[in-house]
């Protein structure tokens, strides 16, 4: 699932008339990119939910078949929250499944992660990158097993760390049992709300560290919208 309700009220006025998910990167609509890499990684089915603007995302994406894919929509009225949104669809998932933030920009081996998740036999896998702002990213601290001990959604930190912090990058495997932990109805926030809730009761939430050589941004502001166009060049870009 590919969360693209957000407003994207920080790229403004970038998204007063374009919804996030259709911003280009190096002229291909973000989402577009998302579902080419996906798709390369054997995932051809997707649910996508929408707010603002979604009628741009669903009249560009159609139900998918000219992407190979197949697509189907959830239409909020109201923001249910990431946790909230994917709850929404809980009658679309029949197995272990994907989630994508829809500010993501990625290129890293997700068949790796799958295979990481299934190892570790996790409940869920959260990516986990090195980041320079951990006021602005879900904060997290594993153990020497990858094992998800503590994670904190933009801490209020006294000092700049001289090091980079190990960060969630939005991308998540999870498996169905995770939709029982959350509300039914309402907004719930995965990295807020369920996560904290999972590790508090000693679930199995693991992290897969993402290699030197991934690429992981989001494009939540303007300056990271114009820093991932300039660095789209360090990974492949191919049209769906």
């Amino acid at each position: 699932m590919i969360l693209a309700a957000g407003e994207g009220t920080r790229l403004r006025p970038l998204t007063l008339e374009t919804p996030k998910a259709l911003l280009p990167i190096g002229g291909v609509p973000l989402i577009e990119h998302q579902l080419s890499w996906l798709k390369s990684h054997g995932i051809s089915e997707l649910a996508i939910n929408l707010h603002h603007l979604g009628e741009k995302i669903r009249n560009f994406l159609g139900n998918g078949s000219r992407f190979g894919m197949r697509l189907v929509y959830s239409e909020e009225e109201t923001l249910l929250g990431t946790a909230g949104g994917v709850k929404r669809m809980e009658h679309f998932f029949n197995d272990t499944f994907v989630v994508v933030y829809g500010d993501v920009l990625t290129e890293f081996n997700l068949t790796k992660m799958l295979q990481f998740h299934q190892q570790k036999k996790a409940l869920a896998t959260l990516v986990i990158f090195k980041a320079a702002n951990p006021q602005e990213v879900a904060v997290v601290m594993m153990d020497e097993e990858e094992r998800i001990l503590k994670l904190v959604e933009k801490p209020q930190l006294p000092d700049q760390p001289s090091t980079p912090t190990l960060a969630s990058g939005g991308i998540y495997i999870l498996e169905q049992e995770v939709l029982s932990y959350i509300p039914s109805q309402g907004f719930s926030d995965f990295a807020y709300d369920i996560f904290p809730k999972l590790i508090s009761l000693e679930l199995p939430l693991y992290g897969y560290l993402l290699e030197p050589e991934d690429y992981l941004i989001d494009i939540g502001t303007r300056d990271k919208y114009h820093k991932a166009n300039e660095e789209v060049g360090k990974f492949k870009v191919h049209r769906v």
